[in-house]
């Protein structure tokens, strides 16, 4: 079989990937022997689509699951999707909004079952994403939140919780979407900077005596004021303390009191306080046993509790009851104020503190088993130092508030007697009332924060409550890898879940990935238009360059900074393999399968050179790998496949790949197994380009119970001695620095690259034969007619005319080109010194510069020192050329 001229990525993307589930490879047997590895797939939401987020988490999960596949590991990738509660149930009202309905005119029920339609048509949307990048998840295991497996374990933590005392019901102060209509936890509010006023209002005193002015926010929460609060150590009310103010437009009379929290320098000092809608004066409330009066609805407008603006928005009642108070001659003045708004994260509306009963569960003991089992180093995290993000956000941690006002989700197991109003909280919903027998038993409306579910991944996919084998085999988990923005929501919480359910954590490892920028290191959004789609990504360079480059550029603890030109490159390299793989099949032509084994020991020194280097690439992937280094392991195999086997490798065969006999033999062995066991190396991070290239070479191969295909292969292992010694390591070392000073001095001096010329090499120390022994692969890299060695004051020949590089071991240099105008070029050469130096002495000034640094943002400092490096080289190069020219022999 031939390979063609081109690789075609796609046809091969869609050739193998159903191949290999189809055989089932990536499917787990909890009964097979060896040593475990496994991981969850942090669940997409059934809503998504594939960006590069995504794209970036699953690349480096399937590389280092594709490496313990091949390593021998039970290995278990287990894929599936978040129901997401809100975002679902958003995305289905929108739809119903195009068809003039809405949920509520339809009922639970009928809505419920929208949703699961909707589910059914595009659930599986992100999922098929992620099967065209190529993730060896175990298909046959796919996982949905709300399925019966996982509704039974999320329903009965909820009933031990409870009856534990750890969950409860309470009226509490919340984060409220009057969008979504629900309650929102802390974690799903978002914070942005806006642009607002600071109203001045005048509360008069009850007995006529004056008034007390408050500054505010949000003139529209006076309606339900309970007090005015100053700092007792504030002179300026100390008189004050103890009277009551008549509440403006509404006549309520409320009392002045006195409070260390208040801020004397935030407006007046004096401060109005609404209990029933911001957490400040919440608890300020608690302190002082005011009344807490709530004055909006669940859509945010005011509610009877509002007066004469009942029924109004609060962006309404706002205008209006400025005006009302501009009218009494209550407003003093009004200025403009910068604050922090909280808005919810998922349909963007501006959230709003109110009071309202909720179920709760508390946090304290479980994050304090989680905090002492990441300490004592049960979990680890990668890097290292987001453990101290995981700690912070513990040691503070509030009580959760885990119940939603939404249809689409877990619905809460507690269930109220209609005629006692009797609760219980049970798997199954109880046919009568164990207090007073009645039979009308009703469900709670309300379903549990999706992050509840999903805190239990590890878990319930694994078949708990259950003791299935999957669990026993299984769990714990052996890598997390999931980005920085949810180790709150996710990762805490399935720490917590796993210790508090099986006394075990839910994953030894946790990795998290950097985030994702675009090539001016911006971060993606879709208001700066700056989003690319990995599936156009794919399209335009292939699955394998989109992997590949993403693993290059996965450096811990870096942001990832993308551009079309990263991935340009790693579609080059996936050519300049598929070309030295062509080159291998030629070769090949009438050679036996599969070919006989030669003994390394018998092989010659650039034969025993290319396989101490890919000995030395194994070692150094592998543990990388293990490291979670995942760009130090696609670098170190780019620089191996690239340079070493492709341009020093491949041009050192072809000499003894014409030359027939023992010599020819040798050469097809070693690029055969050469390019097998580095396909196997390369396979988890360009699986398709690999698997292509290794079926044409399989048939060469001598190996015991040879694999069918990549997935299975053996991966490889390290030599137990390296085939070269010490002298020949140096030896082929400085092959390759003679023949990179040789090739750099063509360029310089103007020589044909199909021009053969003669070389010199001047060394202080006289050398053995041996330590020669290089020298005729340097003549076929350098294209020379001729070396002429000089050690000491003994040379081989008469010296040449000639242009020297000098190398720490020896000078080297070859004959300069009779046409050659060294005045001609010193001159062009210093111009463009000149130019450099210039410029990069402008670029320094501006680093230098305290203005240019403080205005300037990190990304153009990052750009202005980039650039600065870059003519620093350029800068060191052209002075090394001068002085080249000026070492004529």
């Amino acid at each position: 079989m031939d390979l063609p001229k081109t690789f075609d990525s796609k046809a091969a993307e869609e050739r193998w990937f159903q191949r290999w589930i189809d055989l089932g490879y990536f499917t787990a047997d909890p009964n097979r022997d060896g040593k475990v590895f496994s991981v969850v797939i942090p669940p997409p939401n059934v809503t998504g689509q594939l960006h590069l987020g995504h794209a970036l988490n699953v690349s480096l999960q399937d590389i280092i699951v594709r490496t313990r596949r091949m390593q021998g590991y039970n290995t278990l990738w287990l894929p599936g999707t978040d129901h997401a509660g809100i975002a679902t149930q958003n995305a289905v009202e929108k739809d119903l909004a195009k068809e003039k309905k809405n949920r509520h005119t339809m009922g639970r029920d009928a809505f419920v079952n929208r949703v699961w339609e909707w589910r059914e048509m595009y659930g599986s949307r992100i999922l098929n994403q992620l099967r065209r990048l190529g993730a060896s998840c175990d298909w046959s295991r796919e996982r949905f939140t709300l399925d019966p497996g996982l509704s039974r374990a999320v329903t009965k933590v909820f009933v031990d919780l409870y009856h534990k005392g750890l969950i409860y019901r309470a009226k509490r102060m919340i984060n409220w979407c009057p969008r979504c209509e629900t309650a929102l936890s802390d974690l799903e509010v978002d914070h942005k900077d806006a642009q607002a006023h600071l109203w001045y209002i005048r509360y008069p005193l009850a007995d006529g005596s004056g008034a007390i002015t408050i500054a505010t926010t949000r003139p529209e929460t006076m309606l339900g004021d309970t007090a005015v609060a100053v700092n007792p150590n504030d002179e300026r009310y100390t008189a004050l303390v103890g009277k009551t103010v008549a509440l403006p437009l509404v006549g309520r009379e409320i009392k002045i009191i006195a409070d260390a929290a208040i801020d004397r320098e935030f407006g007046t000092g004096a401060l109005k306080v609404t209990p029933g809608h911001d957490p400040v004066d919440f608890e300020l409330g608690q302190r002082h046993g005011l009344e807490q009066i709530s004055i909006l609805d669940g859509r945010a407008n005011i509610n009877e509790n509002g007066g004469v603006y009942r029924g109004m928005s609060r962006e309404e009642a706002r205008k209006q009851i400025v005006k009302d108070l501009e009218a009494a001659g209550l407003l003093e003045k009004i200025e403009p104020h910068s604050h922090s708004i909280g808005v919810c994260s998922r349909c963007d509306t501006v959230v709003e503190p109110m009071l309202s009963e909720q179920w709760f569960l508390a946090m304290r003991e479980m994050a304090d088993r989680a905090i002492e089992a990441v300490r004592n180093g049960d979990t680890t995290f990668h890097p290292k130092f987001w453990e101290n993000t995981f700690f912070n956000w513990l040691e503070n941690i509030h009580d959760w508030c885990i119940s939603r006002q939404l249809w689409w989700g877990h619905r809460i197991p507690a269930y109220r007697c209609a005629r006692c109003d009797h609760l219980v909280v049970a798997m199954e919903r109880p046919q009568r009332c164990p207090e007073c027998d009645g039979s009308d038993i009703i469900q709670d409306d309300d379903v549990l924060d999706t992050w509840f579910s999903s805190g239990l991944w590890p878990i319930s996919t694994l078949g708990w409550p259950d003791d299935t084998p999957d669990l026993r085999r299984y769990y714990p988990t052996s890598l997390l890898l999931t980005g920085f923005d949810i180790i709150f929501f996710w990762v805490a919480r399935m720490m917590m879940f796993g210790l508090e359910f099986t006394g075990k954590v839910p994953f030894k490892d946790v990795y998290i990935t950097p985030l994702v920028r675009d090539e001016l290191g911006k971060k993606m959004t879709k208001s700066k238009g700056n989003v690319v789609d990995p599936l156009d990504l794919m399209e335009q360079y292939g699955a394998d360059a989109v992997r590949f480059t993403l693993a290059q550029l996965a450096a811990q603890g870096r942001d990832v900074i993308l551009s079309h030109d990263r991935f340009a490159a790693a579609r080059a390299f996936a050519n300049k393999i598929w070309n030295a793989a062509r080159f291998v099949k030629m070769n090949l032509d009438g050679a036996p399968e599969p070919l006989p084994k030669v003994e390394i020991s018998q092989l010659g020194l650039a034969e025993r050179w290319i396989l101490s280097r890919l000995d030395s690439a194994i070692r150094e992937v592998t543990r990388s790998i293990d490291s979670y280094e995942f760009n130090v392991a696609a670098m170190k195999l780019y620089q191996f496949i690239w340079h070493e086997f492709c341009d020093w490798y491949i041009e050192l065969s072809k000499e003894p790949l014409k030359a027939g006999g023992e010599c020819q033999a040798a050469a097809r062995w070693v690029l055969v197994n050469v390019f097998d066991q580095m396909l196997r190396l390369l396979h988890p991070f360009m699986p398709f380009v690999t698997e292509e290239i290794w079926q044409v070479i399989r048939p060469y191969l001598d190996e015991a119970n040879l694999a069918p295909h990549l997935p299975i292969a053996k991966y490889p292992e390290p030599l137990e001695s390296n085939p070269l010694s010490d002298a020949e390591q140096i030896a082929m070392q400085h092959c390759i620095e003679a023949t990179e000073a040789i090739n750099s001095l063509r360029s310089l001096l103007g020589w044909h690259p199909g021009q053969r010329v003669n070389a010199v090499i001047i060394h202080s120390e006289p050398l053995t034969d041996e330590r020669w022994e290089w020298e005729k692969y340097v003549r076929v890299l350098g294209k020379l007619e001729s070396v002429r060695r000089y050690s000491g004051d003994k040379a081989s020949g008469p010296l040449l005319r000639s242009v020297l590089t000098h190398l720490a071991w020896a000078d080297v240099g070859i004959e300069v080109p009779p046409e050659f105008d060294y005045q001609r070029t010193r001159q062009k050469l210093h111009k463009e010194l000149e130019e450099a130096r210039k410029h990069a002495g402008q670029h320094e000034a501006r680093l230098n510069d305290e203005g240019f640094r403080q205005k300037a943002d990190p990304d153009t400092i990052e750009d202005v020192k980039s650039r600065f490096d870059e003519l620093q080289s350029l800068t060191l190069r052209l002075q090394q050329q001068i002085k080249q020219l000026d070492s004529v022999q």
